[in-house]
């Protein structure tokens, strides 16, 4: 027989944006046999997501979609019994959590009201939905209804007269306005759908988690006369699932999260520090535990731990930013939990006495997140590595395996596409220091060519980046172009020292540390260094500003959701006021280092061709900062433009609207073309 010709793979292209399935929130059966998962695609129109329910056996058999339609599903939970998989949806005029039979069948609402749900738990004996509730504030509506008339359509929700602000904390990226009233905790009865509220007052009550013998429920909350001004002094309570007086488990002061009962229900795990006035994201977090009453008192299990129990790792594909809470085995002696170390995320455990956590596998892979049975034998993953974006895989927590991927959503997508495999590289920076990065090379890479080189740098500054999946990076690359990347000091992975070695002092070593990157990559011989180019997004669109303003290096730039005027950034970011310990305080008690750190303060020595992508509803760097820039730039005659994306929040790059997802690929590739191509 004459041999078949292997199909010929195509770049990777803008549009494959919608092409992509994005698996998310793995719910493993309470009998470990099935895995229970959204997966979100584009609409036909390319305006929205649709998100639906899937399931299938952990083996990889069986699998099936649970719901259709025009609707976005999340965050699966089985009940303890198996019966139930609760899930949060509209499927009407508000938001709600619906409940789908496992025996198959139509859901049906448990609940249905103005406002947000989240953090879904069940108590053990399948009855009671425990969950945290935000009531929105009522919004006038216009229409056609009048008194003891039926309305001719629809009433329109209209933005109300004025918004009466009194908090700091008044709005957040990517929500909105915050309401008046905050999250408290509710627990709903499956039989008759009735709610009780659990928690009163001004104060938000956040991660319910119910006790083994369903009679309490643990939740963290911030009880200071000034939250907003004190975020990271955080306390665990204890109110009882059938209502009554909240009670405040004592622990050291400073960020409490994610409280899970051990399996006798005599203690608590969270994770913690004990540095509330540490600049964000600089102190890892640890396992502690504590007893119900205070006794045994808080105990830190991981004191010589320094890493983050956190998934911190960036993707274009992945939500990020997700953690688990801490994961007891059945019979108490060890705890899971999910890990960021140099470059990977993944599932570590510790023992309950305390102790050094150990990596479940050591493969350079990204776990975005993680879900558990009753039995603890084995662990449901969200997992992405660089070839693959996140699929569900199966891991044996009881010995040390590799996980098993059982789905392929994207299986079809993948053998359609050349996909590019980063080759990891170190390099020397200044001080001696060891920088993790990685080079992507055209899929049509040949020997004896040289390419333009395009530097990508990382938002947070406390992320990294790592083994996962990057759309962006792969449709560069298909392009022509080669991809460096690299996490520069300031970066998490490596530690709190690492971390925090820019405290105060963004655009130094930082920009020490990418400027050596850059160095090497353009010292390789397959890299044109007189087509090189840069680009980020939010702090890695402050650098991209820093780089211009500090070397003519590279021959065309893109900044994005950028910050360039600390002090104005101070006052106008949803969070910028809390970042006053990352910048050595207020802007009116250390200006000149704001002054020193904002790349407006060097604009004059921009010489690189700038393009300026901003995001119009950006809470988090508000486009005032890319207004400034432009303007800036534009009055001294220098070549820039801007680009603004209405409606859209910080996150554009990772959950934007898909066309606008798309249009942002479309004006980074025209401006590196215009200015890198012979």
């Amino acid at each position: 027989m004459p041999r078949r010709q292997s199909l010929k793979r195509r770049p990777v292209a803008i549009d494959d944006i919608a092409r992509i399935k994005f698996v998310r929130a793995p719910a493993l059966s309470p009998d470990e046999t099935s895995v229970c998962f959204t997966v979100e695609s584009v609409a036909d129109d390319r305006k929205k997501y649709l998100s639906h329910l899937w399931r299938c056996n952990t083996d990889g058999s069986g699998l099936r979609q649970l719901s259709f339609g025009e609707r976005n599903d999340s965050s699966p939970l089985f009940s303890p019994d198996g019966r139930w998989i609760a899930f949060l949806s509209k499927r009407g005029d508000h938001p709600g959590i619906h409940l789908l039979s496992t025996d198959g069948g139509e859901s049906h609402p448990l609940v249905e009201k103005d406002g947000t749900f989240v953090w879904l738990s069940f108590t053990p004996d399948s009855r009671t939905v425990v969950c945290a509730f935000r009531q929105n504030d009522p919004i006038p509506t216009s229409g056609s209804a009048q008194k003891g008339k039926e309305p001719e359509k629809k009433p329109k929700r209209e933005a109300p007269v004025y918004r009466h602000i009194t908090r700091l904390f008044y709005r957040y990226d990517g929500e909105g306005y915050n309401p008046k009233d905050g999250f408290h905790i509710w627990a709903f009865d499956i039989a008759t759908g009735k709610g009780r509220q659990l928690t009163q007052g001004r104060f938000n009550e956040t991660n319910p988690t119910v006790s083994p013998d369903g009679k309490l429920i643990a939740f963290v909350s911030n009880h200071r006369p000034d939250p907003d001004r004190d975020p990271l002094r955080q306390d665990l309570f204890l109110v009882p699932v059938a209502g009554g007086p909240v009670r405040r488990v004592p622990t050291p002061p400073g960020p409490v999260d994610l409280p899970s009962f051990s399996p006798d229900g005599h203690l608590i795990a969270y994770y913690a520090h004990t540095e509330p006035d540490a600049p964000w994201s600089t102190v890892p977090m640890h396992v502690w535990v504590v007893g119900l009453s205070g006794k045994p008192a808080a105990r830190d299990l991981t004191p010589t731990f320094d890493r983050e129990p956190l998934d911190v790792t960036l993707s274009d594909t992945g939500e990020g930013f997700n953690a688990i809470t801490p994961q007891w085995s059945p019979d108490g002696k060890t705890i899971t939990i999910l890990v960021s170390e140099t470059g990977a995320s993944q599932l570590y455990r510790l023992s309950a006495r305390g102790g050094l956590p150990k990596p479940l596998f050591t493969a350079k892979c990204h776990v975005q997140s993680a879900a558990f049975g009753k039995h603890g034998r084995r662990a449901a993953l969200l997992l992405a590595d660089t070839t693959h974006p996140g699929e569900i895989a199966i891991v044996d927590i009881g010995r040390p395996s590799v996980p098993k991927t059982i789905t392929g959503l994207n299986s079809a997508w993948l053998k359609t596409v050349a996909i590019a495999k980063p080759q990891e590289v170190w390099f020397t920076s200044t001080g001696k220091t060891r920088v993790q990065g990685w080079v992507l090379k055209p899929p049509s890479f040949r020997r004896g060519r040289r390419y333009p080189g395009i530097v990508e740098i990382h938002g947070g500054p406390n992320a990294q980046y790592g083994y996962t999946f990057f759309h962006e990076m792969q449709l560069l690359a298909a392009r022509g172009y080669v991809v460096f990347y690299c996490n520069p000091r300031g970066s998490q992975g490596r530690g709190k020292d690492f971390s925090a070695a820019i405290v105060n002092a963004w655009g130094t070593v930082d920009y020490e540390d990418i400027m050596a990157g850059a160095d090497w990559f353009f010292a390789q011989p397959y890299v044109d260094p007189k087509r090189a180019g840069v680009t980020g997004g939010s702090y890695g669109g402050y650098m991209t500003n820093w780089i211009v303003g500090h070397t003519r290096r590279f021959k065309a730039a893109v900044t994005q959701r950028s910050v360039v005027s600390l002090k104005s950034f101070y006052g106008t970011s949803d969070l910028g006021w809390n970042d006053d310990r990352e910048f050595g305080g207020p802007p009116w008690k250390n200006p000149e280092g704001y002054e020193r750190m904002s790349p407006l303060t060097y604009a004059k020595d921009v010489r690189t061709p700038l393009l300026i992508l901003h995001n119009e509803n950006d809470y988090r760097c508000l486009i005032e900062q890319a207004e400034q820039l432009y303007t800036t730039l534009k009055v001294m005659g220098k070549k820039v433009e801007m680009v603004r994306f209405p409606e859209e929040f910080h996150g554009l790059s990772r959950h934007g609207r898909p066309d606008r997802r798309i249009a942002r690929l479309e004006h980074i590739l025209r401006w590196f073309h215009k200015y890198l191509s012979r």
